[in-house]
C-alpha cells in the first residue's frame, strides 16, 4: 500500500480493495471451470460490453493496440493508404495504423478540447486518404458531428480510438458507437481496466466484426479452417471475468470522476492554469484531469516535493518520437507542440478523497502564490 502521506496520480489498489470479494469470486469461478481461452466469460463480457456501448457486436482482443490494428485490417487498410489521426496521443494510435501497412498522417488538435481539429483534418484529405482515427482524449469524445460529415463526404472509414473514453457520450450516444468501428483498451488504469492487458472492438457491422474475430485467432473460421493469415490476440477468461465485475460499476465510477472534476474546477478557479473544457454536446468521463501551465515542469516538481503525483500526457508528441520523426507526415502541429510543453495530469480516480483533492489544490495554490 502507498504511504498515506502520498497522493498517487492513479491508484488501482483502492479500487481492488472495494471489489476484492467480487473479483476473487469471479477468478475462482474461472479457475474451477477449466476454460481459460475464448470461453463463456469472454462471450458474456462481449455481449455485456456491446450492450453497454449501444452496438450490435463486440470482439475482444489482447490489447487496445491490437484492437486498433485489427480494426484497421478489417477495414482493408494497407500499403498506399493514408490514415488521418492526431499527434497528441499515445503513439500506439499511429503505430497500429502503420502495423496495417498504412501511413498515419498527423493532424493538429483543437486548442480547447485537445481532440482532432476537424477543419485541419479536412485540409489534409487527399486521394490516398482511406480512414480517420479520432482519439477521444482524456475521457472526452472528439467532434464527431464534423468528423462524421467529413468521412461521409469523402467516403472514409471512421475508426474511433476510445481507449480513454469508456462510457463517454456525444449527443446521447456512447463512445465506440459513433463511427464505423470503435476500439477500447482495458489497461489497468483505464476507466474500465483489467488486471493485465486487454482490448475490444465494437461495431454495428457484422462483416467487420467477423473479420476481427478471424484476425484475433489465427484466421480461424467457425468450421476450424484457417482462412486468413493472422496472429493471436485473444482476451483470456480471467480478464473477461474481472471486466464483467467492473463493468457493473463503471457508470458509478464515471459519476465520481465527474464530481471530482467539478470539485477541482471550484478549487482551482482563478489560478494561472488552463482547466479542462467539457463539450456540452456530450458527457466527459475524465479518464485524466489535465491542466495546462507555462510553468508545467516547475509545478510538477513542486507537487512531487509535497507528496503529490502527476503525469504528462503526452510529451514528446507522436511526430517528435524517435520512431516517427522522419516517417510520419503531417501539417503544422503548433497546438500539439504547445500542449506537449504545458499539459499536466493531476490525481484522478474514483476513490480520490475530497481531503486529498483539497491537498492537491492547496499545493497548486501555494505554487501560484
Amino acid at each position: 500500500m502507498r504511504p498515506s502521506a502520498e497522493i498517487a496520480r492513479a491508484d488501482v489498489l483502492a479500487q481492488l480493495e472495494a471489489l476484492r470479494a467480487e473479483i476473487q469470486g469471479a477468478i475462482e469461478r474461472v479457475l474451477a471451470s477449466g476454460r481459460y481461452i475464448l470461453g463463456p466469460e469472454v462471450e458474456a463480457f462481449e455481449a455485456d460490453f456491446a450492450a453497454y456501448c449501444g452496438t450490435a457486436h463486440c470482439v475482444t482482443t489482447a490489447s487496445g493496440t491490437d484492437a486498433l490494428h485489427l480494426a484497421g485490417r478489417a477495414c482493408g487498410l494497407g500499403p498506399g493508404d493514408d490514415v488521418l489521426t492526431v499527434s497528441h496521443t499515445m503513439p500506439a494510435t499511429a503505430f497500429a495504423m502503420q502495423l496495417c501497412g498504412a501511413t498515419p498522417v498527423l493532424v493538429d488538435v483543437d486548442p480547447i478540447t485537445y481532440t482532432m481539429d476537424p477543419q485541419r483534418a479536412a485540409e489534409q484529405v487527399t486521394p490516398a486518404t482511406r480512414a480517420i482515427v479520432p482519439v477521444h482524449l482524456y475521457g472526452q469524445c472528439a467532434d464527431m458531428d464534423a468528423i462524421g460529415r467529413l468521412a461521409e463526404e469523402r467516403g472514409l472509414w471512421v475508426i474511433e480510438d476510445a481507449a480513454q473514453a469508456h462510457g463517454a457520450t456525444f449527443r446521447g450516444r456512447r463512445a465506440g458507437a459513433l463511427g464505423h468501428v470503435g476500439c477500447f483498451s482495458f489497461y489497468p488504469t483505464k476507466n474500465l481496466g483489467g488486471y493485465g492487458d486487454g482490448g475490444a472492438v465494437v461495431t454495428d457491422d457484422p462483416e467487420l466484426a467477423e473479420r476481427v474475430r478471424l484476425l484475433r485467432d489465427h484466421g480461424r473460421a467457425a468450421d476450424g479452417r484457417h482462412v486468413a493469415v493472422a496472429g493471436n490476440s485473444r482476451l483470456d477468461e480471467l480478464q473477461a471475468a474481472v471486466l464483467r465485475v467492473k463493468l457493473r460499476h463503471l457508470d458509478r465510477w464515471n459519476f465520481a470522476r465527474r464530481r471530482l472534476a467539478a470539485a477541482y474546477g471550484e478549487a482551482l478557479r482563478g489560478l494561472p492554469l488552463t482547466l479542462p473544457h467539457a463539450d456540452e454536446r456530450g458527457e466527459h468521463v475524465f479518464h485524466l484531469y489535465v491542466v495546462r501551465s507555462p510553468e508545467r515542469d516547475a509545478l510538477r516538481a513542486h507537487l512531487a516535493a509535497g507528496g503529490v503525483g502527476s503525469g504528462i500526457h503526452y510529451s514528446p508528441p507522436v511526430h517528435l518520437q524517435p520512431a516517427y520523426e522522419a516517417a510520419a507526415p503531417g501539417g503544422d502541429l503548433a497546438v500539439t507542440e504547445a500542449c506537449a510543453d504545458e499539459v499536466l495530469s493531476l490525481p484522478m480516480y474514483p476513490e480520490l478523497t475530497d481531503e486529498d483533492l483539497a491537498r492537491v489544490a492547496a499545493r497548486i495554490s501555494d505554487f501560484a502564490a
